[in-house]
C-alpha cells in the first residue's frame, strides 16, 4: 500500500478526466532553504547565472485591462502549490534581463559582475513586456505566474481553464480582465487578442501537442512544460507547426537557467574534475492512487516521463554529449492497482562518445531525492536537490579543494529565469536555449529506454 507523503499535494481523479478536469500538478516535497531576503537571493542567483555564459561553448499593447505598472503579487494564500521537479545543452546562452536597482548593481559589483550588467540597466526599461496566456491552472501554474511577475519583460495577460470559478479568482488576484479568460473550447479566439504574445502550457502531457499546435496557428509563441509530448511523432508535429507559423517554441527545462546546475557544468568544462568517468542520478517519489500520471493515455508513461527525464537531461548537459548506447530495465513491485498501465521503476545506463558512463534510476514507489554526482580523475562534485525549486546544494572535492555551497535563491526564481529568457528571445528574435529540438531529443531517448526495457509507448 502506498503511503501518502504529507509534503506532497496529490491530485485524485474521481471520474474519467476531461480537458477541464485535470491540469498540471506537482510532485515532490518543498526543500527548506535558510531564511534570506528573497530579493537579494534572486539578485545573487541571477548574477551567478549570467556569470556562467562563458561555459556554454562558445512589444506589445497592454489591452485586456492589465495594469502595465503592475510588478505582480506574491503567491496568494489560497493559491500556493507545492514545488515540482521540472537543463543545459551547451549552445547559445542569452543573458536574461532582470530588475536592477542601483543598490542591486552595487551588490553585483562585489561579485565582479557589475560591468556585465551596465548595458542592462539602460536597456531593461525600453522594451514592452511579453504577454502570456497561462493554459491550465494546476499547481505548476502557481509557480509560473508569480515567477513571470518578478521579471522585467513578462506579464500574465490571459488565462485558459476548464474551471471558470478558479480562473476568475486567479484573474482577480493578478489583475487580469475577465474578457481575457478562455476555456478549452473557445481557446482559438486568443488569436484575436493583441495582449497575448505567448502561451505557457501547463497541462497534462497528452495535451501538450494539441495546445502547442493550436497556439501556433493562433500566431502565439509557445513555452511548453516538460516532457514535451507523449511520443516522438507529436514532438515533431509541434516543432513543424511552430516553424510553419513562424513562432518560437521553448521547452521549460528550467534547470538550463539555474545557477547551481550551471556552476556544476562550468567546473566540468574547466577541467576541475579532470576527465569525467561516471555520473549517477536518481529521482522519484511514492505516488498516490488516482493521479492522472498513472494513466498511460494522459501521461505517456510512468516516472521516466515525469521525473526520470531530469536525470536523463542532466547527464546530457553535464557531459555536453549525446548518448551512443542505452540499456534499461523496468519493473512493477507493488501490485496494488496503481501500476496497471505504467511502470513503477526504471533503471538505465548510458555510454557517451567520450567513454563516460551514466547510471540513472527513477520510481513511483519510493521517496528518492533527486541529485547527480559526477566522478572525475581529479575529484568529484554532487548537487543535492538538483531538480527541485529551491535548496540546491553543491558539494565537491578536487585537487585538495572543497566546495560546500547552498543556493539561497527561493521559489519562484527558476520560473522567473525561464520566463525572462523566453521573453527576451521573443523580443529580440533569438533562438531559445532549450528549443523544441531539445525536447525532441529527450523524447527519442525515452523511447530507446523503454524499448530496451521491453515497453512500447
Amino acid at each position: 500500500m502506498a503511503h501518502r507523503n504529507p509534503h506532497i499535494k496529490q491530485t485524485r481523479i474521481r471520474s474519467p478526466p476531461t480537458k477541464g478536469a485535470v491540469e498540471k500538478s506537482q510532485r515532490e516535497p518543498r526543500p527548506q532553504a535558510k531564511n534570506s531576503s528573497r530579493r537579494e537571493a534572486s539578485i545573487i542567483a541571477q548574477g551567478a547565472t549570467l556569470g556562467m555564459r562563458s561555459i556554454l561553448n562558445t512589444p506589445r499593447p497592454v489591452g485586456c485591462g492589465v495594469n502595465p505598472d503592475m510588478i505582480g503579487p506574491k503567491p496568494p494564500s489560497n493559491f500556493q502549490p507545492p514545488p515540482h521537479p521540472s537543463i543545459v545543452k551547451p549552445s547559445i546562452w542569452e543573458e536574461p534581463k532582470m530588475p536592477l536597482t542601483r543598490r542591486d548593481f552595487a551588490k553585483l559589483g562585489s561579485l565582479t559582475l557589475a560591468a556585465r550588467f551596465a548595458p542592462i540597466l539602460n536597456a531593461q526599461l525600453s522594451q514592452k513586456k511579453i504577454g502570456y496566456a497561462v493554459i491550465g491552472l494546476g499547481r505548476i501554474a502557481g509557480h509560473f505566474i508569480p515567477g513571470a511577475a518578478l521579471t522585467t519583460n513578462s506579464q500574465i495577460t490571459a488565462l485558459v481553464s476548464g474551471h471558470r470559478d478558479k480562473a476568475d479568482r486567479i484573474a482577480a488576484q493578478n489583475k487580469i480582465a475577465s474578457n481575457c479568460i478562455y476555456n478549452y473550447e473557445n481557446f482559438d479566439e486568443i488569436a484575436h487578442n493583441p495582449a497575448v504574445d505567448a502561451v505557457y502550457i501547463a497541462l497534462p502531457n497528452s495535451m501538450h501537442a494539441e495546445y502547442t499546435i493550436r497556439a501556433a496557428k493562433a500566431g502565439k509563441h509557445v513555452l511548453c512544460e516538460k516532457p514535451m509530448s507523449t511520443n516522438v511523432t507529436e514532438a515533431e508535429q509541434m516543432i513543424a507547426a511552430c516553424k510553419a507559423a513562424n513562432v518560437k517554441l521553448m521547452i521549460a527545462y528550467r534547470c538550463h537557467y539555474e545557477p547551481t546546475n550551471l556552476k556544476a557544468i562550468q567546473m566540468i568544462r574547466d577541467g576541475a574534475l579532470g576527465k569525467v568517468q561516471a555520473i549517477e542520478s536518481p529521482f522519484g517519489f511514492n505516488i498516490s492512487p488516482g493521479e492522472w500520471r498513472l494513466s498511460k493515455k494522459m501521461a505517456g508513461g510512468g516516472p521516466l516521463f515525469d521525473v526520470g527525464i531530469y536525470s536523463l537531461n542532466a547527464c546530457r548537459y553535464l557531459t555536453g554529449e549525446e548518448p551512443e548506447h542505452i540499456s534499461a530495465y523496468a519493473s512493477v513491485i507493488d501490485h496494488d492497482g496503481r501500476f496497471n498501465e505504467v511502470e513503477e521503476n526504471v533503471a538505465w545506463t548510458m555510454r557517451f562518445p567520450s567513454g563516460v558512463v551514466a547510471s540513472c534510476t527513477t520510481t513511483y514507489g519510493a521517496q528518492m531525492p533527486g541529485y547527480f554526482k559526477v566522478y572525475g580523475s581529479k575529484g568529484w562534485l554532487q548537487v543535492d536537490n538538483a531538480f527541485v525549486y529551491e535548496g540546491l546544494h553543491l558539494t565537491a572535492e578536487y585537487e585538495g579543494k572543497k566546495i560546500d555551497e547552498l543556493n539561497p535563491a527561493r521559489d519562484p526564481s527558476h520560473f522567473q529565469a525561464e520566463a525572462e529568457h523566453f521573453s527576451h528571445c521573443v523580443q529580440n528574435n533569438l533562438e531559445p536555449q532549450s528549443p523544441g529540438e531539445e525536447g525532441l531529443k529527450d523524447m527519442r531517448y525515452i523511447t530507446q529506454i523503454y524499448k530496451s526495457a521491453g515497453i512500447t509507448i
